[in-house]
């Protein structure tokens, strides 16, 4: 039977998880490891809690406080109006696309300005809007546009030179009045039918370039000879005003044998364009076309 006063085998486990015990009274009554060793017990091995902060009440009542007065409101407010926004792009969007649905459907195709890309002024896509048969005749005829555009700007810097040479005012305004009117005028009245028939088929376009063509081809081939009836032909530099100003003044003289020069070269360009068109024309049976049509209008007119 275990004596009263023996020791408690459980006694230093006890000490050793108790966590409430002392610890400086522990070291001071043990002295050493329960190992039996000579190593003291380290006090420091354990970290030592962080200080409590004290509570503070005092409240800043002057914060600002920035509390929503009802967020999930707020939000469902905003998303009813994203909502409705969508719903009217949506709208707007489908009521854009049934116009040109049914603008394409009447035959009408609208024609967004694109050329020069500096600045625009004309609708022009060969590329993509005339069929590739015709592309290559089109484009010579664009450049006949282009070449007239030349002539007759070449045209003002020559009869300046012959103003300044003491030629006269009144055929420099001439030549600045066939510049402005010349050049959109033949974009109205012939390359731009003769556009629309290449993109379209129309024989009513077709016929109506080859009227204005053939007066453009007329007009060339004034320019280049320029005879003497508007202020003695010297507004125009063709051939025989060349060699009127050629005796006064040799540089007035050559400038109006480049212009004679750049006038032929439009008026042989011309008249390939208008053959070959008319080949065309006559090839795709677009002439008989033409013909029923104009005799159709001719008996709507007589009724």
């Amino acid at each position: 039977m275990a004596g009263r006063f023996d020791r408690n085998p459980f006694a230093e486990e006890e000490e050793e998880v108790n966590p409430f015990s002392d610890q400086a009274a522990r070291g001071k009554a043990s002295g050493q490891s329960k190992y039996g060793g000579g190593a003291f017990y380290n006090p420091t091995s354990r970290l030592s809690p962080l200080a409590p902060e004290p509570a503070d009440f005092n409240y800043d009542h002057n914060a600002p406080v920035d509390i929503p007065v009802d967020k999930a409101a707020l939000l469902k407010k905003k998303e009813k109006e994203l909502q409705a926004k969508e719903a009217e792009l949506r709208r707007r969007e489908q009521e854009v696309k049934r116009k040109e649905e049914a603008a394409a459907r009447a035959g009408i195709v609208l024609e967004e300005k694109n050329w020069p890309p500096f600045f625009p002024i004309i609708h022009h896509d060969i590329a993509n809007e005339i069929p590739i048969h015709l592309q290559r005749l089109q484009y010579v005829a664009f450049t006949t546009l282009l070449g007239l555009f030349a002539c007759l700007l070449w045209n003002i810097v020559a009869v300046t030179a012959a103003w300044i040479k003491g030629a006269g005012v009144q055929i420099w305004f001439l030549s600045v009045i066939y510049f402005i009117a010349g050049v959109p005028l033949a974009y109205v009245l012939w390359y731009r039918p003769l556009y629309r028939a290449s993109r379209t088929e129309s024989a009513m376009n077709f016929g109506w370039f080859f009227l204005f063509y053939a007066v453009h081809i007329g007009f060339c081939i004034f320019c280049a000879v320029a005879p003497p009836i508007f202020f003695k032909g010297k507004s125009l530099t063709g051939i025989l005003p060349a060699i009127d100003v050629i005796s006064n003044s040799a540089l007035v003289g050559i400038f109006y044998f480049i212009g004679f020069g750049l006038f032929c070269l439009e008026s042989v360009i011309s008249v390939w364009v208008i053959q070959q068109v008319y080949m065309y024309f006559r090839g795709s049976g677009k002439a008989a076309q033409m013909k029923h049509e104009a005799a159709r209008g001719a008996v709507r007119a007589a009724i």
